[in-house]
């Protein structure tokens, strides 16, 4: 990796989290570490596991450009300017490898200037890859070849792209910006100038261009802050100059606002001041008449109201018709932005799902321009064309119509087709003789009728290989904890005993049967322990994984608190830092570390890759085999004393409350006063059932229902 600034190192960071070894080059040796550094402290964070980071080799440019001989691909990411980069380019190829690929991160040069100068062996090699920010949570990349890469060469980095480096890959045309910044800058700055020219505030705009119009949280004005001020202004800058035929290019002109907050130095995030400005936990808002910041104002946009339950089409169409805020910013903004679109695809893209999946992926729609324009209607927006899409072709450049090639490595769970459904799930088929138990629940939520389906078809015999999965946002939030609520507050502990046995029976049941959870989103509570009674658990890398029945005055009792005690019997320091891990609810952040913290085996699986969580765990049930648990070991030595005191230290840092401690004392009492797996067992639910006498326990479980948050008490 040439380049360790923000792009270099992020790309640097995303390549050792997918178990590349990775070198890390700036001009000097210190300039890299300095960059690795920063890439080291970024929030969001760039790495998985703070170790990667030291599995990346550092160098300077003139000292150590040798060890290029040793790379299979060289990413340049240095500053964008055309000759610094010819430079190092000319540098570079003398010590290549022949076969490497080498390519360039760049926002806005064109590709084929970038390697005028060079060898045809060079020339054929080479073409662009535009990495998204933060690499590790964006997954687009679009690749840009140029008339003289090899067009075998250009398969064989997608290929390589896609499999290992986890990107979604969309081929560009070398044209200045390439899709993203071409269109997604143009729209980026059409907001800005509506916003300007209706008079509206920065909240109701992105009130109107957040979810409502099936985009993220940020709107409009957030994400100017989060990209900055001035990075947009270079790049529609650069675009102004290399577009001078375009008739929109207007747009693209700097808006009265960001001017007045450049010249400030009010750039966004990064500078703490934009449209927005953090002042403790308030996010104060820029007025856009007297530049001064206020306090946010909860816009009253009766429209958005009224139509958000809609599906985003027939809700846009509806609203394009109202006479209000709403209505006025969409036509003004939408209908144009989307006109646009229809008439700059041919110039910068092959095909419009490359054009749509670009905003999708890169800039988080939910749908791409024409996939809304069929959506609305074009005949709504005043555009001439037939739909772009149908079930199965695309309407291509040439006004027929394309067959869409299959891509079953992308396959979601509810491409598959469902065999027979029950209150709480679907099963569906895979192929090849393993079939889908996917929860149906909202959040994926385990209830009694959830185990009590999933024992019945293991008991059935007919699931010979089975994936555990889920329909719903994310795999599982836990178990629905109304059921015990509602027991509890009915002084009904029998229910609680009763709905305990069936995830323990359960849990035992999936031992027998080769049986991998492809978890992704939240893995919690019940929804975990399952997970970890399963074959192998195959979790995306992003999934936040845990046992936090802590924070409702509970200990796990689907065998979670067990199933842990016999992972951390290893020794009595790491049976301790077990007992401290439930005691606190640690929900590790990602699969990686929640391997460190023991919810995932060493033999379970990591999915880097954010689309391809179902292919893989269809191909980990296809060789998976039914799983016998560790043989219980009695530890020697003072292992509940160790407990105690790692106990009393959290509790003087302030990370522990007395209720904590005494919910930790019930998994110490597991831990270290059974003798056997069938004696932790009932002490699980004993110690449980406990618990659910108590008065603070049912506030900690209230206040999670009514708040959707945790209750220290």
């Amino acid at each position: 990796m040439l380049g360790a600034g923000t792009m270099g190192s992020g790309i640097a960071a995303h390549l050792a989290n997918n178990g590349f070894e990775v070198t890390l080059f700036d001009v000097t040796r210190e300039a890299a570490e300095a960059g690795l550094d920063r890439a080291r402290k970024a929030r969001p964070p760039h790495f998985y596991v703070q170790d990667r980071s030291n599995q990346i080799r550092l160098g300077g440019i003139s000292d150590n450009l040798g060890w290029i001989t040793e790379a299979d691909w060289v990413c340049e990411a240095v500053i964008e300017k055309l000759d610094v980069k010819r430079e190092l380019f000319a540098a570079l190829e003398d010590v290549l490898q022949p076969s490497a690929m080498i390519s360039t991160n760049t926002s806005g040069l064109q590709i084929s200037l970038l390697a005028e100068g060079r060898s045809e062996s060079f020339r054929r090699r080479f073409l662009g890859t535009h990495f998204f920010n933060p690499p590790r949570y964006l997954k687009l990349l679009e690749l840009i070849p140029t008339e003289e890469t090899d067009p075998l060469a250009i398969e064989a980095m997608t290929k390589f792209l896609e499999e290992r480096v986890s990107r979604r890959v969309v081929l560009a045309k070398d044209t200045p910006g390439f899709i993203a910044n071409r269109y997604g800058m143009w729209s980026m700055f059409k907001a800005v100038h509506c916003a300007e020219a209706l008079h509206l505030t920065v909240e109701q705009v992105d009130a109107i261009t957040g979810p409502f119009l099936g985009r993220p949280r940020s709107g409009s004005f957030r994400l100017n802050d989060l990209v900055g001020l001035d990075i947009m202004q270079d790049i529609a800058q650069n675009l102004l100059d290399r577009c001078p035929s375009d008739p929109h290019r207007k747009v693209l002109e700097t808006p009265a606002s960001v001017r007045a907050l450049t010249s400030r130095g009010w750039i966004g995030d990064k500078a703490g001041h934009g449209y927005y400005r953090k002042e403790g936990k308030e996010l104060l808002a820029l007025d856009l008449k007297t530049f001064a910041y206020r306090n946010r104002l909860e816009p009253e946009l009766g429209s958005i109201e009224r139509l958000a339950k809609q599906p985003l089409g027939q809700r846009i169409r509806e609203a394009l018709d109202q006479r209000d805020e709403v209505g006025e910013f969409l036509r003004s903004y939408l209908v144009p932005t989307l006109q646009y679109a229809n008439y700059l695809k041919e110039e910068i893209s092959h095909n419009v799902r490359d054009f749509d999946r670009v905003m999708m992926w890169g800039f988080g729609w939910e749908l791409g321009p024409f996939g809304l324009i069929d959506a609305i209607g074009a005949e709504k927006l005043a555009i001439d064309s037939k739909p772009f899409y149908t079930k199965s072709e695309i309407y291509g450049f040439d006004k027929t119509y394309h067959t869409l090639a299959p891509e079953p490595e992308y396959a979601t769970i509810k491409d598959f087709p469902i065999i027979s459904s029950g209150e709480a799930h679907n099963l569906r088929d895979l192929g090849d003789g393993v079939s889908a138990f996917c929860l149906t629940t909202k959040m994926g939520s385990i209830t009694p009728n959830a185990v009590s389906e999933l024992t019945n078809l293991l008991e059935s015999g007919k699931a010979k290989r089975l994936v555990l999965t889920s329909e719903a946002k994310v795999f599982s939030v836990g178990y629905d904890l109304n059921v015990f609520n509602t027991a509890i507050q009915n002084g009904d502990l029998d229910t609680v005993r009763r709905e305990l046995m069936a995830l323990h029976r359960l849990g035992s049941l999936m031992e027998n049967v080769p049986i991998v959870a492809a978890v992704w989103g939240y893995a919690l509570g019940a929804g975990l322990e399952l997970a970890m009674s399963s074959s192998i658990v195959v979790a995306n890398a992003e999934c936040q994984i845990g046992l936090p029945e802590s924070k409702v005055g509970l200990i796990p009792g689907g065998r979670g608190t067990v199933l842990m005690r016999l992972r951390g019997q290893e020794n009595a320091k790491k049976l301790a830092d077990t007992a401290m891990t439930l005691t606190s609810g640690v929900v590790a952040p990602n699969a990686d570390l929640a391997r460190d913290s023991g919810y995932l085996r060493p033999t379970d699986i990591t999915v880097y890759h954010p689309d391809r969580l179902i292919t893989e765990a269809k191909k980990a049930a296809l060789t998976a085999t039914a799983h016998d648990l560790p043989q219980w070991v009695n530890l020697e030595g003072p292992v509940g004393g160790m407990i105690d005191r790692l106990q009393d230290d959290a509790k003087q840092r302030g990370d522990l409350t007395d209720y904590d401690t005494v919910i930790g004392d019930k998994i110490k009492a597991v831990f270290v006063k059974t003798n056997s797996y069938e004696d932790a067992l009932a002490k699980e639910i004993d110690e449980f059932l406990e618990l659910c006498t108590r008065p603070l326990t049912l506030t900690r479980i209230k206040h999670m229902l009514e708040n959707s948050k945790p209750l220290r008490n």
